[in-house]
């Protein structure tokens, strides 16, 4: 719930992938950031990552006069280096990585799962639990099996970054791994760096407002 009290012109706006929006209410919560807001772009853009620089755009417009600072929780996600643009000419900063999973694992243990095995796709909680919502139905892997090859044949593996340990998502990460016919590991990173990213972009904002909510 947002306390009314609080002008937002004292508070900060996270514009956040919406498959970091559960952890990112927990980490404000947990850590106090009371001064915060989220809105969230639709995770499902992913599967158009060229539409992402501009959905950026038009959050930051929709909220830029009503909100002290904005910041992006967003990774360059393959807009290749699209957003980085928009983010520039639009004057708002974001948390550096590549991908959405380094903010979980952080950039070298990300680098170094990614040497590993280039051919590697990536699940978190959210995606595990929208597995079929946002990879099988979207890509058509229902309808049409046999695309499975064309999108996935040069993957060998499905790495799940847990953030709970919860045992249901664990066997729907399993049953993914299964479906896309890849070899199936399991990383338990809990928030991994996203706090520490957090911490390090927000650190000092706090002017002592409460609650934070997440936008529509």
């Amino acid at each position: 719930m947002q306390n009314n009290k609080i002008p937002r012109s004292d508070k900060t706006l996270l514009i956040a992938c919406g498959a970091l929006a559960r952890e990112l209410l927990a980490l404000i919560e947990v850590n106090n950031f009371d001064h915060m807001d989220i809105t969230c772009i639709p995770a499902s853009i992913h599967n158009t990552p060229k539409d992402i620089p501009e959905a950026m755009r038009a959050k930051i417009r929709e909220h830029r006069d009503d909100y002290g600072r904005i910041v992006a929780l967003f990774a360059d996600c393959g807009t290749g280096g699209m957003l980085d643009v928009v983010l520039a000419e639009e004057g708002v900063e974001r948390i550096h990585g590549a991908h959405c999973y380094e903010f979980y694992t952080g950039p070298s243990a990300f680098a170094e799962l990614a040497e590993q095995e280039l051919g590697t796709f990536y699940l978190t909680d959210f995606l595990a639990q929208h597995f079929d919502r946002l990879v099988v139905r979207p890509l058509k892997l229902d309808s049409h099996p046999e695309l499975r090859d064309a999108y996935f044949g040069n993957y060998r593996r499905l790495i799940y970054l847990s953030q709970r340990i919860d045992e249901d998502l664990l066997r729907a990460a399993k049953v993914a791994a299964d479906r896309l016919m890849l070899e199936f590991e399991h990383v338990h990173c809990g928030y991994g760096e996203l706090e520490t990213s957090l911490r390090m972009q927000l650190e000092g904002r706090n002017g002592g407002q409460e609650n934070n909510h997440l936008l529509a």
